[in-house]
């Protein structure tokens, strides 16, 4: 028997290091030449190492959230044969394990290329779509680490996994976590009361690594780099509705249901088509230039279970209301099941965050970075309007929206939304 000693390889094209985000294996474990090893997050993609060999973890380097040079030794496997390196016990204080280097932030890269490498062995390193760096401006969402398996079962289960403690690396849930979880008798999304007379001490670590990491990176670059202004207007959809029903209840074979987002979306491909085109760009504040684009390329924030993702509806001026109500579904139901492409979540050059499920009547979106605006749609909702001066019942519906005042005057924003404000209210001229 030998020891096979594994580095960590060249996982994208500049890349000299990567985040542990997750191990799919632990010491004493057997593994088969291809099954996953260990998921790594560079400033570029999140991607999942195979085994080149078969055989038996004899230790690895890095916890959750730390990081590992690329060329060092991450994993060594006890293997049939010679291997490649001396065992663990023979290694001399010459030769010492190599270290994680201390975690540090990474600096954003806006350009988010994802290259596929060849490792040792010629075992090729699985980009993971479910996990591309893509945090975008809109909000947050946090994730449970945990295995498809491990999910699948605590859903068929009635298990929260938030609720469950993780006994694994970076907090990981284990089937072990989910039995003692059942056994303390906290399931379904109850609630674990504590016994009266006895306050509860003490506090709880989780550790910020991964996509979570990533998108208070570009949270804080983001908020901390645009001066922010906000602006709020309040819609009255009731024609729009009216229209959205017409048009849902005489669709033809094979179209899918419109929601108010592809309305949205195409007014806004007509107001930057009539005047506002300087809110459908990206500020470089490098060379101090304000790009404007001819194409109209609209992110959706959507939440999934493994963080914030912005799938983009490409070229939006070249789609009828239709084939963007198709394209939006297609985008953001790829980033939910983790099917996106890179091309899927990058590319946008204005984002609009839906609000409207969690309601609410303002907010105050973060700007996804380099573009110049950002757009919050909230719930519609029929409430009492005074209408020539009478009450009556109408179908209302907030917006939100931030600018980056840098390039964008509190006059030209306002002016976009009222702009957005009457299209929706004389929604037949959106089309």
């Amino acid at each position: 028997m030998g020891v096979y000693a594994f580095r960590l390889p060249d996982i994208g094209e500049g890349v000299v290091e990567g985040e542990v985000v997750q191990w799919h294996v632990e010491v004493g474990s057997e593994v088969s030449e291809d099954d996953a090893l260990i998921d790594v997050m560079t400033d570029k993609a999140t991607v999942t190492i195979p085994s080149p060999v078969s055989g038996k973890v004899l230790s690895t380097v890095g916890k959750a959230g730390e990081i590992i040079a690329v060329g060092s030794v991450c994993i060594e496997f006890e293997v049939s044969g010679d291997g490649n390196a001396p065992k663990s016990s023979e290694k001399t204080e010459e030769s010492p394990s190599p270290e994680p280097i201390a975690v540090q932030s990474d600096e954003s890269n806006q350009d988010l290329k994802t290259t596929q490498s060849n490792v040792p062995e010629n075992k090729e390193a699985i980009v993971d779509s479910k996990s591309v760096d893509s945090p975008k401006g809109g909000g947050l969402s946090g994730r449970v680490l945990a295995s498809p398996a491990v999910r699948k079962r605590a859903k068929e289960e009635g298990i929260e996994l938030s609720l469950v403690s993780g006994s694994g690396p970076g907090g990981r849930v284990s089937h072990s976590d989910l039995d003692n979880h059942q056994e303390a008798g906290v399931s379904g999304g109850g609630i674990q009361f504590t016994q009266p007379g006895e306050p509860a001490e003490g506090t709880t670590e989780i550790p910020i690594v991964g996509l979570r990491r990533k998108i208070a990176e570009q949270m804080t670059e983001s908020y901390t780099k645009i001066p922010h202004f906000s602006y709020f207007e309040e819609v009255d959809v009731t024609d729009l509705e009216a229209l959205r029903q017409w048009l849902n209840a005489n669709r033809t074979e094979g179209q899918q249901k419109l929601t108010y987002l592809p309305f949205i979306m195409q007014a806004l491909v007509k107001l930057f088509r009539e005047g506002h085109q300087g809110c459908n760009g990206h500020y470089d504040d490098n060379k101090e230039v304000l790009v404007l684009h001819n194409a109209v390329n609209i992110g959706i924030a959507t939440t999934t279970d493994r963080g914030l993702y912005v799938p983009v509806v490409k070229n939006c001026e070249a789609r009828n209301i239709w084939e963007l109500g198709e394209e939006l579904r297609r985008v953001a139901g790829s980033a939910r099941d983790g099917t996106a492409t890179l091309s899927d979540l990058t590319g946008s050059t204005f984002t609009i965050t839906s609000l409207g499920r969690d309601g609410g009547i303002g907010a105050t979106p973060i700007i996804n970075t380099p573009e110049v605006g950002i757009l919050g749609v909230h719930k519609a909702i029929e409430r009492p309007v005074v209408v020539d001066g009478k009450i009556t019942i109408r179908r209302m519906m907030n917006l939100s929206s931030s600018w980056d005042h840098r390039v964008v005057d509190g006059a030209d924003g306002a002016a976009l939304v009222q702009g957005l404000k009457y299209l929706l209210e004389h929604p037949t001229q959106i089309l």
